[in-house]
């Protein structure tokens, strides 16, 4: 899915969710454990109740790894029942020297057709590049991130006179372009964001941490939203664990429908 096709998405559907699939055995609806596949079983009903609310679904691979294979197992079988048309994020957040990141690629692109994947660029362009070299795939760069420690490298100030989280998104253009490259950018950094645009306007950033973490949907749309949208913004627990009860999919799209509604205001506002 290239940049054109994903804001089509955003433009029908009004909508700039993503939704994150941290699908935890301890925290799903008790009812659901006697299944064969509790995982993937959850996750059918969340997409069945918010696919056209969504334009993309996130599962974080480590829910999933944990499980050893029957975790793939089940994530196979949920990417495979998403809708064609929404786009996939495998968040992995893999980084590793080059052949190493090229058999993560092939994993996440190949073995599992995932449209994208979450990658840390410490390691520099050929922890990064392997992921660029598959045709219609995107890698989603870590940027500028919302947990506790962001600040212990990616604020430091470098030689250049730089926070060294602008050093990596500045570098990083060398490497890929607005149709192959998104950046992390956390919504709890309020007007960071507009920092990140600043150096990045073209690109599409994936937004985690509004809602359960706290940070400002209107925040993030009036400093991070350019002419095609550019906004990926996540939310996972306050959308999948909106009850743990029998209604856990209606009510998942319930706090679907909210933030749904917010955006399509919020669209008419800052998209142009």
């Amino acid at each position: 899915m290239n940049k054109a096709a994903l804001f089509e998405q955003i433009q029908k559907k009004q909508s700039f969710l993503c939704v994150g699939l941290d699908t935890d055995l301890s925290k799903i609806p008790s009812h659901l454990l006697v299944l064969d596949d509790p995982i993937f079983e959850f996750n059918k009903q969340i997409i069945d109740a918010t696919a056209d609310l969504a334009v993309a679904y996130k599962p974080n691979i480590a829910f999933y790894e944990a499980l050893g294979a029957k975790g793939w197992e089940s994530l196979k079988k949920t990417l495979d029942y998403i809708p064609q048309e929404i786009f996939t994020i495998a968040d992995a957040k893999r980084g590793d020297i080059g052949n190493t990141s090229g058999l993560y690629a092939k994993a996440f692109f190949e073995q599992m057709d995932f449209d994208s994947i979450t990658v840390a660029p410490y390691m520099g362009v050929d922890s990064v590049k392997p992921f660029l070299a598959f045709e219609d795939k995107w890698v989603i760069l870590l940027a500028l991130t919302s947990n506790e420690g962001s600040a212990d490298f990616q604020l430091i100030e470098s030689k250049y006179g730089k926070p060294l989280f602008q050093e990596v998104l500045e570098k990083s253009l060398d490497w890929g372009n607005t149709d192959n490259m998104m950046y992390v950018v956390g919504a709890t950094r309020g007007e960071k964001i507009g920092e990140v645009r600043a150096i990045v306007p073209d690109h599409f950033f994936l937004v985690p941490g509004v809602g359960a973490q706290g940070g400002s949907l209107e925040e993030v749309a009036k400093y991070g939203m350019n002419a095609s949208c550019g906004l990926l913004v996540n939310s996972s627990r306050g959308i999948i664990y909106a009850s743990k009860g029998q209604d856990f999919a209606s009510a998942a799209r319930q706090e679907a429908q909210k933030l749904q509604e917010e955006m399509k205001d919020l669209l008419t506002r800052y998209c142009h």
